[in-house]
């Protein structure tokens, strides 16, 4: 059955990979409908969710110890003393995953058949997610490194492929190939810590790479485990949008709005947390490496979050805010409660996929518009929209009782009490989650509540033939206000399905009755921790965080609830806002710093050696074949008789040869 979950999606990329990318429409003609497509696709990420779910139950019978299944498939590769089979595994870590995947995924795609109802190539659309699911649900229940990293470059081809599906935009072109860049990099990393492996423990299968650091660790220098950990990493900073290699992210936003609620939640980004998770045996032994990681997530969390400050894009604000979550949870992994980060990926695929999708709901119903700075008021006119999104903003800013309360308060607890933590962490941590609650109580207040700031003539914004749809196709042309709309009940039932999981999610694991923590301890280890702390700590720190979201909701609702106090606050700080505004400046620092660089040093060696050196070498065979060519055809006279006295001459030398040999 193992095999099922990831061949249902890999069977829907086929059908409508081949049967409807290849019957598109010509130009011109009225785009083919997202229905058909859509269900197909739907029909085989649901399956995938189904067998999910039978294996989960089938888990929970088995006992503790050995709670997991494989599936051999086939023997993959050979080479050398390096065997790999292509092998599957379920267990309780992995099974989360596909859960995850598989169940959200679903959503996303049932979603989708609205959202992209009017596009005009559905079937290439939902051939690359359903790509997409496959490639994620081969890395989570790869047996090995090799099928992990298979699905790990997976992700990273159908990420440029989703991100750029507008591709005749310029923008949206690059913005895909900057994810696919970008990502390059860090599976450099990857690679070499995978080879580093090898050449140490002989193995890359998971269970016999455990078995063989548990008994090899002792010999084992720490600076090796450092080494392997941290080329690992780099591979994460690049999956996972950690800095210095989180610049593709925000850009990434460039793709359908389903497109970002897929790799934000669902797929890509927590390929990261899933493998520092699955080799925490690597990480453990080597402290340098545990608080490099937790160093980098809590400052990625943090950075992300001040950048999240100043966007005015609905999709953008959000990016930063999944840059910052998963800083979080690099945070977790990096003190040792790598069970906390685990948490922190489900809970937060579920408010991030219903922020995404809502947030894909409101530009639906807009017509395109996605500046919240000319939004307001869309509570009359989107009534079901605001009301999931309510739970998914009062879930990520931390209120008590839903999902991401649950999931941060265990992660800030850990970053402070952890033998691997310190209260700078929790400090980093604590902070980022007080301008969490502000800026997303921004994004909230801007586009729901107050005086629409849209005009009543239409707002329509000319994206061409690139996007799915425009006020014309909907019908909606100038009526009230623009004609905003609810979206279709299509598009509104997913959302209410994850606003439950978002409110509910949490419950899984409550402190000190966590059922999640007892499920992953067959592969995740118990976190320990720091003997000087008082547990009783533990609720201090927790009364601190929740006081601090609400006064970051409390300061953002006042401060947004009058504009012109909030420009005047902006003017104030000007400089600052500025620098905000552009991000930092970091991607016009990579530009200078490598960027501009390379191409120069590119068009150098192309105009002084490629020009002047290769062409000219490999345009010397084509002249010297050409003058040799040219002297030997005059050998070629059309006359019989100079041919018969060739062939003469040429007897008669052959001839002497053989005499002068037999002589």
């Amino acid at each position: 059955m193992i095999a099922l979950i990831p061949l249902f999606p890999l069977v829907g990329f086929l059908i409508n990979g081949v049967w409807y990318a290849a019957a598109q429409a010509p130009e011109g003609r009225k785009a083919a409908g997202s229905t058909a497509p859509g269900v197909i696709a739907s029909i085989a990420i649901f399956s995938s969710f189904v067998v999910s779910l039978l294996l989960f139950i089938q888990l929970q019978g088995l006992p503790e110890e050995a709670r997991f299944i494989e599936q051999n498939l086939f023997s993959w590769m050979k080479v050398g003393d390096l065997s790999v089979d292509m092998s599957l595994r379920v267990d309780v870590l992995s099974t989360l995953f596909t859960l995850v995947i598989t169940g959200v995924g679903t959503l996303i795609h049932v979603y989708s058949i609205g959202y992209m109802s009017h596009d005009a190539t559905p079937g290439k659309f939902f051939a690359y997610l359903n790509l997409f699911c496959f490639a994620m649900l081969m890395l989570v229940l790869g047996s090995s490194l090799p099928i992990l990293f298979l699905g790990w470059e997976g992700v990273g081809l159908c990420s440029y492929l989703l991100i750029g599906y507008w591709y005749e935009d310029e923008e949206k072109a690059k913005a895909g190939k900057k994810a696919f860049i970008v990502n390059r990099v860090g599976d450099l990393g990857f690679l070499l810590g995978m080879f580093l492996i090898y050449t140490t423990f002989k193995t890359l299968d998971f269970s016999a790479l455990k078995v063989a650091v548990e008994a090899m660790g002792p010999s084992v220098p720490e600076a090796t485990f450092t080494a392997i950990a941290l080329l690992l990493f780099v591979g994460c900073m690049g999956k996972s949008a950690q800095i210095p290699l989180y610049v593709w992210l925000p850009d990434a936003m460039a793709g359908p709005t389903p497109v970002s609620a897929l790799i934000h939640a669902a797929t890509m980004v927590t390929s990261g947390i899933y493998m520092v998770s699955r080799l925490n045996f690597i990480y453990t032994p080597s402290h340098t490496a545990m608080q490099f990681m937790a160093v980098v997530g809590a400052l990625t969390a943090f950075f992300a979050a001040t950048i999240a400050f100043a966007q005015r894009d609905i999709k953008k604000v959000l990016a930063y805010s999944t840059v910052s979550q998963l800083g979080y949870m690099f945070l977790a992994c990096g003190v040792g409660a790598f069970g906390a980060g685990v948490f922190h990926v489900i809970t937060h695929a579920f408010f991030k996929a219903l922020l995404f999708l809502g947030a894909g709901s409101v530009i639906h119903g807009m017509h395109e518009e996605q500046d919240i700075f000319k939004m307001g008021g869309l509570k009359k006119y989107m009534p079901k929209t605001w009301l999931v999104f309510a739970i998914a903003w009062l879930a990520i800013c931390g209120v008590p009782g839903l999902s991401g309360f649950f999931s941060k308060d265990e992660i800030l607890w850990m970053a402070f009490a952890s033998e691997h933590g310190s209260p700078v962490l929790w400090a980093l941590g604590a902070g980022t989650a007080v301008m969490t609650a502000f800026y997303m109580t921004r994004l909230y207040r801007l586009t729901f509540y107050g005086e629409p700031r849209f005009k009543s003539e239409g707002h329509s914004k000319a994206h061409g033939k690139d996007h799915h749809h425009d006020a014309a196709d909907h019908g909606h042309g100038h009526g009230h206000h623009g004609g905003v709309h609810e979206s279709p009940a299509v598009m509104v039932v997913p959302l209410q399905v994850l606003a439950v999981l978002s409110a509910l999610g949490g419950l899984i694991g409550i402190p000190h009755a966590s059922w999640l923590e007892h499920w992953l301890e067959p592969v995740l280890p118990h976190h320990a921790l720091n003997a000087s702390v008082n547990p009783s700590m533990e609720w201090v720190l927790m009364g601190l965080s929740v006081a601090g979201g609400v006064f970051g909701m409390v300061l953002a609702w006042k401060i947004y609830s009058d504009l012109k106090y909030a420009e005047s606050l902006k003017a104030k700080w000007a400089p600052l806002h500025k620098v905000l505004e552009n991000k930092w400046y970091v991607d016009e620092i990579y530009e200078a710093v490598f960027i501009r660089p390379i191409q120069k040093i590119s068009e150098f060696l192309w105009k002084s050696f490629d020009v002047k050196v290769i062409d000219q070498f490999v345009l010397g065979f084509g002249r010297v074949s050409a003058w040799t060519g040219q002297r030997a055809r005059v050998l070629q006279t059309g006359s019989t008789q100079v041919y018969a006295f060739m062939l003469l001459v040429g007897l008669v030398i052959t001839l002497g040869y053989i005499i002068y040999g037999l002589a």
